[in-house]
């Protein structure tokens, strides 16, 4: 708070006492004349007043004419993605949650994150409400914990699905907008820009761990947000909202600034797994990670109670992978943690080869690995 002064003196001009001015006579003709003047001054006014009223009649000020212009910008694409989105309430076991969807097939098919849904995968029941406000029970067609997505359907065929963009094309300024129900208000729309990509980022809940190579973004994400859509600048999306980044909890629990989305390109198949199959495969090393390694680089157990630290026969004891092994690098990318080196593996498919370098003692090591899979 700026202070302010008040022991300042005022400053006022004393005139000398003996200086009276001029004569009682001379002010008196002075008062008359000023009085006269002013008179005829203000009948002047008057009439002129009167004048300029009798000449215009009213002063009208220009407006513009209206024109029903078609929405540019984020109207535009709030109208087009907002039918496209659904809010969730979720019930089972004694708990409650709630989230966001968004269409993805005219035919009742929503994706939306597993984390969202999952207190109703073992009994329980969700809810969708649509754009329109109607609301239809949904049944659980599939989720895949390990990339916090599923998919429910509802009995329905006349769904405004959304557009599928690319995501590996986005690049870090473009400007993108998030829609979904966060803190329970539907129809909620914040716009931002693509802040970081490929940003390695760890989820859990309920003990099932989710690792993502994610959309970061300054677009305000907050719970209930989960599950939504983020688009670009044409309204076509491009990732699915999972994550925020908090202080911590209470009033530090809302949005810093820093949300996170599951790029749609990853996500693509894996939707489609999961309305296919109800289930979805996710590619494997076959090692079994030192978590208390600080670093650099993700170490492979030399020994674990959980079994052996190289899977016999699996992707990483057929590459000549050895426990103890510390991973620095995979194709060619430097990782500094064992969480980069998971969400690298698993923004790969099953089946494909990656290179990977090795720290063994004092030798750097390079093995090609051909991944493995599994589902979950």
């Amino acid at each position: 708070m700026v202070g302010v002064s008040t022991s300042s003196p005022s400053r006022f001009v004393y005139r000398d006492a003996r200086n009276r001015g001029p004569s009682l006579l001379v002010l008196a003709i002075l008062a008359l004349l000023v009085g006269l003047v002013g008179g005829a001054l203000a009948a002047a006014g008057v009439i002129w007043v009167d004048d300029r009223s009798d000449n215009i009649p009213g002063v009208v000020l220009p407006v513009s004419p209206i024109v029903d212009d078609p929405p540019t910008g984020v109207t535009a694409i709030a109208d087009a993605v907002l039918p496209t989105v659904v809010s969730l309430d979720i019930r089972g076991g004694g708990q409650a949650a709630t989230g966001s969807g968004v269409v993805v097939r005219s035919d009742g098919y929503i994706v939306t994150n597993s984390h969202v849904i999952s207190v109703a995968s073992e009994g329980g029941w969700v809810r969708v409400t649509f754009a329109d406000g109607v609301q239809l029970p949904a049944r659980i067609v599939g989720r895949s914990p390990t990339y916090d997505l599923a998919v429910v359907r509802v009995d329905r065929d006349d769904l405004v699905a959304a557009s599928l963009g690319d995501s590996d094309r986005l690049r870090v300024g473009d400007p993108v907008i998030a829609v979904g129900s966060p803190l329970g208000l539907s129809g909620t729309v914040t716009t931002g820009i693509v802040s970081a990509l490929e940003r390695p980022v760890t989820t859990s809940d309920a003990g099932e761990a989710s690792y993502i190579s994610a959309i970061q973004t300054d677009a305000a994400i907050n719970p209930g947000n989960s599950g939504g859509p983020l688009v670009d600048s044409r309204g076509r999306v491009v990732g699915i909202t999972s994550a925020i980044a908090t202080l911590g909890s209470g009033r530090s629990s809302g949005s810093i600034g820093l949300g996170f989305a599951i790029p749609v390109t990853q996500a693509k198949s894996i939707i489609e797994q999961l309305i296919a199959e109800g289930e979805a495969e996710y590619p494997v090393v076959g090692i079994l990670l030192d978590l208390t390694y600080p670093g650099p680089g993700a170490k492979v157990q030399r020994e674990s109670a959980q079994g052996d630290a190289v899977t016999p026969g699996g992707a990483a004891d057929i590459a000549g992978v050895e426990p103890g092994d510390v991973i620095v690098a995979v194709d060619g990318e430097s990782i500094e943690t064992y969480e980069e080196f998971v969400v690298l593996v698993r923004s790969q498919q099953p089946g494909e080869q990656i290179s990977l370098q090795v720290d063994r003692g004092n030798e750097l090591v390079t093995l090609e690995v051909i991944l493995g899979a599994t589902v979950g």
